[in-house]
């Protein structure tokens, strides 16, 4: 499996995001992100650790991430 396609980016107003450089950076964060669980997942396998608890547990990570700027 490799790295899925990069989706549109929509707004929480449902507007799309469209400025170049912001699509830029978001493909350049995405990647670089997708490269780093993939070397840590890889890693871990080869170290004993289990597929599925590995996977599990990005996905906790992923859930865990806070919003810094949501309105309150």
């Amino acid at each position: 499996m490799s790295m899925p396609e990069m989706p549109k980016w929509y707004g929480d107003d449902g507007q799309i995001v469209s400025c170049t450089e912001k699509v830029k950076v978001m493909t350049e964060n995405m990647t670089e992100l997708y490269q780093t669980a993939q070397d840590a997942f890889e890693d871990a396998l080869l170290m004993g650790c289990g597929e599925a608890q590995l996977r599990a547990y990005l996905q906790e990570l992923m859930a865990g991430l806070e919003n810094p700027y949501r309105k309150a």
